[in-house]
């Protein structure tokens, strides 16, 4: 068996065990190697080399971490539990609470989607704005798994789609330069006409999430709530006022500056100045923050590992060929598989970003020797990179939700997080992008 499918598949089964990510990223790690023909020496050596690309974006969501934690000091995310608490109370009919269930479901979205251009903080929100609302939750009976596919649809599509923020990065400096530089002309390719429907397959999935899987009751806990998250929390018109200062701070130094940790340090720091934060807690909240996303940090690091070993294999190579063996003169079965192997490297890797450098060398030639334009490659790589970051249990678009909705110990990550994403937007992704290769 292919040393790659065998690492991934090993490191899902895990998972799906209910094996920490970590340990499941090891294994499977280990267990590639070997599988490859690598020594146990070089297939560890590889791993702990891989560990290094992890560092900064682990360091990145620590102070990230931090910086939530201040925020969440300033009572910002608990006066919008709070305004939406006392709406439920006031509502007695079903078709009331509904309504509510809805705006919160709009809210998340909205913010979701402009962690990702507006407010380029990624996953950084989640920890300060889910856990003061999971008291509302509870109380209307929100299906978390409804706010798990909510958040990932929100983390993902817009970088698919959008060519701004993350989407500027992942659409025009990764996947129209890796395809440029494999001979492919990009030069007045609009990159949003060739993802399209790959991001209609998203917004499908979310509308199924929404409408049909997730729309009934589920029933929560409220004890274990009330331990964790609905804390006495003092707030102000000034320390709000202070958040949203130390928001935008955060905000423009970081597009300044090009680094997330400096400007959430910035923002860290001006709650300090302002006093929101007293600067004898400050050493202490900044070591809560940090835990706070210590654990997506370590899975992020493990994931570049694991990928690193997946490299030193050599199989990913091998992987791809042999589809192309496979395919023969056969369009719809070149453009399927193409996807099917995107979709298990992202899966392994955890990373779409990391992904399409992997795949644009080997799927640009074999996609012009067959024939389609320009338009249907981009679509092609653009969502075979993409395929597999909703689902993966390494990916920070499902570690980042389950970050916030799991601080009561309530939702699990792999069959609350990855099993409803992986179904309500992979399956939709891999349709919607086959038939764009096909029609473009």
């Amino acid at each position: 068996m292919n040393a790659v499918v065998a690492a991934v598949l090993i490191m899902l089964v895990l998972s799906l065990c209910r094996i920490h990510v970590v340990v499941a990223l090891i294994i499977g790690a280990i267990s590639g190697g070997l599988i490859a023909g690598l020594s146990l020496e070089t297939t560890i050596n590889a791993f702990n080399n891989g560990l290094g690309g992890g560092a900064t974006v682990a360091l990145s969501y620590a102070t990230l971490g931090a910086f939530a934690v201040a925020i969440g000091k300033s009572g910002l995310a608990h006066a919008l539990a709070d305004k939406a608490l006392a709406l439920v109370g006031k509502q007695d009919d079903g078709a009331a609470a509904t309504g509510i269930r809805f705006v919160i479901i709009g809210i998340l979205l909205a913010i979701a989607i402009s962690s990702q251009n507006i407010l380029p903080i990624h996953i950084a929100f989640i920890p300060l704005v889910v856990p003061p609302l999971l008291y509302v939750m509870a109380k209307l009976r929100m299906d978390r798994r409804l706010v798990a596919c909510v958040l990932t649809f929100g983390l993902i599509t817009p970088y698919m789609f959008l060519p701004v923020g993350f989407g500027g990065i992942y659409l025009n400096e990764i996947l129209l330069a890796n395809i440029s530089n494999n001979g492919v002309a990009t030069d007045g390719l609009n990159v949003m006409s060739a993802m399209a429907l790959p991001a209609l397959g998203m917004l499908v999935g979310l509308i199924i999430a929404v409408f049909f899987s997730y729309r009934g009751e589920r029933r929560y806990d409220m004890e274990a709530i009330a331990r964790t998250e609905r804390v006495n929390v003092t707030y102000s018109p000034r320390t709000l006022i202070m958040a949203l200062v130390a928001i935008v701070a955060a905000f423009v130094v970081q597009l300044w500056l090009d680094s997330m940790i400096l400007g959430a340090l910035a923002g860290f720091v001006l709650f300090n100045v302002s006093g929101v934060v007293k600067w004898k807690e400050a050493d202490d909240l900044f070591t809560e923050g940090m835990k706070m996303l210590a654990m997506i940090g370590f899975i992020m690091i493990a994931a570049n590992g694991f990928a690193e070993v997946m490299r030193e294999t050599g199989d990913i190579a091998s992987l791809v060929q042999g589809s192309v063996a496979a395919i023969g003169d056969n369009r719809p079965l070149a453009a399927f598989l193409m996807l099917a192997v995107g979709l298990l490297i992202t899966m392994g890797i955890g990373s779409s970003f990391s992904t399409i450098p992997i795949i644009a060398a080997l799927y640009v030639p074999l996609a012009l020797q067959m024939g389609f334009s320009p338009l249907a490659i981009v679509a092609l790589v653009g969502t075979a990179g993409a395929l597999g970051d909703a689902g993966s249990p390494a990916s920070d678009s499902t570690l980042g939700p389950t970050a916030g909705l799991n601080v009561d110990g309530q939702h699990n990550h792999i069959w609350d997080t990855v099993v409803p994403t992986f179904l309500h937007y992979n399956l939709p992704l891999l349709g919607f992008g086959w038939l764009a290769a096909m029609v473009l």
